[in-house]
């Protein structure tokens, strides 16, 4: 029987030394891969709008759309923590709407913990949000539905005004009861610090190899996603090729009628003739 992961024993793998790994899924075909290779956490990202649903970024995203693929996702998913990601807007307007949305990801999509952006100044939330019941885990650095007040997709917390700032956020959100902060796209010697620093779990996305988890978005990291490919990502495969070369190998054999073969054909012993004649 496969033991289900909570949030507790992500928390002991920090305390234990154990690198915790984490990768995005949107529906329950990937989830389930994912799932059964061992990765510890699915993370049903708003990165979604980009990779799946054509958005330029992740803005657009609405509650309904994560709603619906982490219900997807949750089906796949047997052994690993599901963390649902909060859009933008779905938090930022009022702590009890906040708590709602939360609480949605959580009542009607069935995951075990959500996941916000922001830093010191969203921690009264996130407060209300634990308060709740409700498991959070915490995002900052790069934060994508911020990245046009930040100056775009770029490194953060490069002087010392920024790292300052970063590592108070760290603080504050520790104190405000997340259980796990992922760091996106910051120096490596920072992310260590604030490693060091928290007793929770650390989780890195373009922020070096000293933080207790990396995340990557999946089609990401499997080369299906061609638009850009961050320079923090290994392509561990490139499946983009492999999928064109297949699909037009298919069309090809479609048009010049070679497929379907007899094999992938299913035959009859019937006389079709003398029933077309009744």
């Amino acid at each position: 029987m496969i033991k289900k992961l909570t949030i507790q024993d992500i928390i002991s793998m920090k305390k234990n030394g154990e690198r915790i790994s984490m990768l995005t899924a949107y529906d329950a075909s990937f989830a389930g891969l994912i799932d059964a290779a061992g990765i510890d956490m699915v993370l049903v990202g708003d990165s979604l709008g980009m990779v799946l649903l054509g958005y330029n970024s992740t803005i657009p995203v609405t509650m309904e759309e994560m709603l619906h693929h982490c219900r997807a996702a949750g089906r796949g998913v047997k052994r690993a923590v599901l963390v649902g990601d909060m859009p933008f807007m779905s938090y930022q307007v009022s702590q009890n709407e906040a708590i709602s949305n939360a609480g949605r990801f959580m009542k009607e999509a069935g995951c075990d913990a959500v996941k916000l952006e922001g830093g010191t100044e969203i921690c009264d939330t996130v407060k209300a949000i634990v308060k709740a019941g409700i498991p959070l885990m915490g995002h900052i650095g790069l934060t994508p539905q911020t990245a046009s007040q930040l100056g775009g997709y770029r490194v953060q917390g490069r002087d010392a005004d920024s790292a300052r700032r970063l590592l108070q956020s760290a603080r504050d959100l520790e104190a405000a009861d997340v259980f796990a902060i992922v760091l996106e796209c910051i120096p490596a010697q920072l992310s260590e610090a604030i490693t060091r620093m928290v007793s929770i779990p650390t989780i890195g996305i373009g922020a070096g190899k000293h933080c207790d988890g990396q995340v990557l978005v999946t089609h990401d990291m499997v080369g299906m996603f061609e638009k850009f490919n961050p320079s923090f990502v290994k392509q561990f495969a490139k499946l983009a090729p492999q999928i064109k070369d297949a699909v037009a190998d298919y069309n090809k054999e479609v048009k010049n009628g070679s497929f379907p073969a007899e094999e992938h054909s299913f035959n009859m012993q019937l006389d079709v003739q003398s029933l077309l004649e009744d």
